[in-house]
């Protein structure tokens, strides 16, 4: 599944929009911790590359079914800008800077290549295995890695 996304700040609310329904017609809405981390890496993504780069970019989102439940979740932005990924050190009273920080801590894996004329930039969940009786699902990332820090949904 991909998504075209043009170089203009409201493509951030579209995209988010678009996973979200993507999600719900898999199935895997019903997992909301999931669901909610790729929602917010999706927003930063592709912030990154709209804010950065100024060039049209592709969302793509590989959600495994039911048959491949323990398969990742994938998440892909493509932009025509060959300018690598760079984390930077926000001050605290920076309004940005930390995306790239929010997207090492939340998901299990990420990483980016050069693609052609561009880059690709990916990172992925893993899907939550089903605990015994009792017992917390085990499965990397989320926002519990963050908790206690407060997001605002946009």
């Amino acid at each position: 599944m991909q998504l075209e996304i043009r170089p203009d700040p409201a493509e951030v609310g579209r995209a988010r929009r678009w996973a979200r329904s993507r999600l719900a017609g898999s199935g895997m809405a019903d997992d909301e911790s999931l669901a909610e981390t790729l929602i917010l890496l999706v927003s930063e993504l592709v912030t990154n590359a709209v804010v950065h780069t100024g060039t049209p970019a592709v969302l793509r989102l590989s959600l495994p079914g039911a048959a491949t439940e323990s398969a990742p979740v994938r998440l892909e932005v493509a932009d025509a800008s060959t300018r690598a990924p760079a984390p930077r050190c926000a001050d605290d009273d920076a309004t940005g800077g930390r995306g790239l920080a929010l997207v090492d801590g939340l998901a299990d894996r990420w990483g980016w290549s050069q693609e052609g004329a561009g880059k690709r930039i990916w990172c992925e969940l893993d899907r939550c295995e089903q605990p015994g009786e009792g017992a917390p699902p085990a499965c990397g990332g989320g926002l519990t890695a963050f908790e206690g820090l407060a997001f605002e949904a946009v």
